[in-house]
């Protein structure tokens, strides 16, 4: 079967462009190879989507997944690993296991991933201790201990919302400085209640998923490890976007996210990015949402020859 639209992640990108495609009366099938919700699903307590005072991420998905399907979209678990174009213009989404999946047109909608330390129990503490985003969960850990990790912008600016929330807070950077803006890096330096370590790497964690995070160990450049009681840890290491199995047909960035405007239009005809794959300054659940509508209303004009 081929479909009007192919929809490749089933985060909140993917899901609210299947909603706006459906309500246009085009067939749409959802490919999502992990959880559908994607990674909202990890945040325990969310407080910054409009219409929920408070929502765990895992309900928020559940919600926005009945809603696809109750406006009649299909959804399907695969890890889509390649991409065809075929001679009438649609395209040919190949799954790892062999599975074929055709839309008239695409949206990619496969997210960005966020770089971890790779530690013992790491995976088990996500969403319970361990964190990616001040500004979704910052306020969960008001006046609590935290530990932030990493140096860059982004790592700078975590810090410094959690100072104005938290009763401590513990930069570790593994370089010997900080590579953050100088304006970043004074604002923090000014902070009482901050305390930056460099030429520092986490080496371990104290905690589980039942318990939360406790701790966590912290070796230095001296050899010796020192341990830090912590509610949380916020990583800022990095994202990697998850578009180069698409690389061929959606030109990337230096950073691999797709070059696609406000309209979520790639330079390949039919086919569109859409959420936190896109290149793009505020990666939120509200601005992905707002790309899968941009992208389902544009691949819907494209289909109709608009």
């Amino acid at each position: 079967m081929t479909y009007d639209i192919l929809i490749i992640g089933g985060g909140p990108a993917g899901l609210t462009a299947a909603v706006y495609a459906r309500r246009a009366g085009k067939s749409t099938l959802v490919l999502e190879k992990d959880a559908f919700g994607g990674q909202i699903t990890f945040s325990p307590e969310v407080e910054n989507i409009p219409g929920f005072g408070t929502i765990s991420g895992n309900e928020f998905a559940e919600k926005l997944t009945e809603q696809a399907l109750g406006q009649g979209a299909e959804l399907e678990s695969a890890e889509i690993v390649s991409l065809e174009r075929e001679e009438d213009g649609g395209y040919l989404a190949l799954g790892s296991d062999g599975g074929e999946y055709r839309g008239r047109a695409v949206i990619l909608a496969v997210g960005a991933k966020h770089r971890t330390l790779g530690l013992p129990g790491e995976e088990e503490l996500i969403g319970n201790g361990i964190s990616f985003c001040a500004v979704c969960d910052g306020a969960f850990y008001r006046d609590r201990a935290v530990v932030v990790v990493g140096g860059g912008n982004s790592a700078l600016q975590e810090a410094l919302l959690l100072s104005e929330l938290c009763e401590r807070v513990t930069v570790v950077q593994n370089l010997p400085f900080l590579t953050g803006e100088k304006k970043l890096s004074d604002a923090l330096a000014e902070k009482e209640n901050v305390e930056i370590l460099c030429s520092s790497l986490v080496s371990g964690y104290e905690g589980d998923a039942s318990e939360g995070l406790r701790a966590v160990l912290v070796r230095h450049e001296n050899g010796l490890t020192e341990r830090i009681a912590a509610d949380a840890v916020f990583l800022a290491v990095g994202l990697i976007p998850q578009n180069e199995p698409f690389s061929a047909f959606v030109d990337l960035d230096p950073r691999g996210y797709a070059d696609a405007g406000e309209d979520c239009k790639t330079a390949s005809p039919g086919l569109f990015a859409a959420g936190d794959c896109r290149a793009k300054t505020v990666r939120q659940v509200t601005t992905a949402a707002a790309d899968g509508a941009s992208a389902a209303l544009a691949a819907c004009d494209y289909l109709d020859g608009r």
